[in-house]
């Protein structure tokens, strides 16, 4: 790895050593203490690499300012990574391996569980030969979601500090809460941050960018029954579990999120709790075009009242919580931030695609709040589970890409 690589890869190994698991059950905000405690660590980091006016806010959020080194008229950008792990897999005791130098063929992640990777199970991995490519141990996840997006942007910020003679305007870090529950961003001081416009850095695969998204909601089935000795049952129990599996072997097979891909939308029914008197359904509804996310909400009320009728003795209740809507139409109205990230691709020889994120952003959430954000790559793959992988290349692409921006915003 080339000098730039290493310090990247240094600081990403010191990150994911704290553990920020978030919890999307905890009431708390943010949910985990353990992100308060990585926070005030990136705070007192940050003035060390040229951060100016650094504040951890009374909900874990931290932001600093890197100041202009001109007096060209220049817009403030931001720049956001997210500081928890997803709770999906072990986001403890992470030991990241390296590998130099990828030549194409099977990586071992953990050769007692027998837990491997290669261009087979991770088709991208052909990408990356020649690269330094990172894989946890086998007994966590890796953290490259979104860890590695925080190590590229301090190592900017180091980068610029060291060489004042590159040119740029006001750029503003923050490092956020609880992404992976969808809830974090919204704590977020838009007005205050104070930036033009802003990008995360939490994307996967080099050369793709997120300027759109799922528009998206939780969902909520709480179904109360009556409950009686089974040998009396007859015209009298309602059982929730029967009911609750009812509801979800009714809704359409083809509108699941193992049947849909591109901008396809559907329902994930994720979790079931529960027994004779009480059950509980947990959910996620998601589609990028509104008018069909708001159809898929009224077809589920539909196959609820149609189980409300066939088990009048039970009470089915349904909630949907907001969660993130369709950045996509904001990005097109202010074309900024798009204009520079395209040109910033094309000057570094990065070929790319404008996707449509199955799934959500942080920006999903800043650019309907005012700030447009897209998504741009961070260099890791497989996320959410023990296969994780990360490619310091495009990690050290998207440095340059960030730098880019930041200097051609100079005029």
């Amino acid at each position: 790895m080339n000098q730039l690589q290493e310090k990247i890869y240094k600081r990403f190994v010191r990150y994911v050593a704290v553990e920020t698991t978030s919890d999307p059950e905890s009431k708390s905000v943010p949910s985990t203490p353990s992100q308060i405690s990585f926070a005030h660590t990136l705070a007192a980091e940050m003035p060390k690499v040229g951060f100016e006016q650094v504040e951890v806010d009374e909900y874990g959020i931290v932001t600093g300012l890197l100041p202009a080194n001109t007096d060209a008229p220049a817009p403030t950008i931001g720049f956001f990574a997210h500081m928890d792990t997803v709770c999906d897999y072990n986001g403890a005791d992470i030991h990241p391996v390296l590998h130099p130098n990828y030549d194409g063929g099977t990586l071992t992640v953990n050769a007692e569980k027998q837990m491997f990777l290669s261009p087979q199970n991770a088709p991208d991995l052909k990408l990356c030969i020649g690269d330094d490519i990172v894989t946890a141990d086998g007994h966590s996840l890796l953290g490259g979601d979104d860890k590695i997006g925080i190590a590229v942007i301090m190592s900017l910020a180091e980068y610029l500090t060291q060489h004042p003679e590159i040119k740029h305007g006001p750029i503003k870090a923050a490092f956020t809460i609880d992404e992976e529950t969808g809830s974090g961003i919204g704590y977020f001081d838009v007005e205050r941050f104070g930036a033009d416009f802003a990008y995360t850095v939490d994307g996967a695969v080099l050369g793709e960018i997120d300027c759109g998204n799922f528009n998206a909601d939780g969902v909520t089935i709480r179904i109360t029954g009556r409950s009686c000795h089974p040998g009396s049952a007859k015209d009298f129990m309602a059982n929730p579990v029967r009911i609750a599996a009812d509801i979800i072997s009714s809704w359409p097979e083809d509108k699941l999120p193992e049947t849909t891909d591109k901008e396809d939308g559907f329902i994930l029914f994720k979790d079931i709790t529960g027994g004779l008197e009480k059950a509980e359904i947990q959910g996620i509804v998601r589609e990028h075009n509104l008018e069909k996310f708001e159809a898929f909400k009224k077809l589920l009320l539909a196959v609820v009242e149609e189980k409300r009728k066939k088990y009048p003795a039970a009470k089915i209740e349904v909630e949907y919580k907001e969660q993130y809507r369709n950045m996509r139409d904001i990005l097109r109205e202010q074309p900024q931030a798009m204009n520079l990230l395209e040109a910033a691709l094309k000057e570094n020889k990065v070929p790319y695609r404008l996707t449509q994120a199955r799934g959500g952003t942080d920006g999903s959430q800043l650019s309907l709040r005012g700030l447009p954000t897209p998504n741009i790559f961070a260099g890791y793959e497989n996320p959410h589970g023990p296969y994780e992988w990360l490619s310091l290349t495009w990690a050290e692409k998207a440095f340059h890409i960030l730098k880019s921006i930041a200097t051609n915003a100079v005029k």
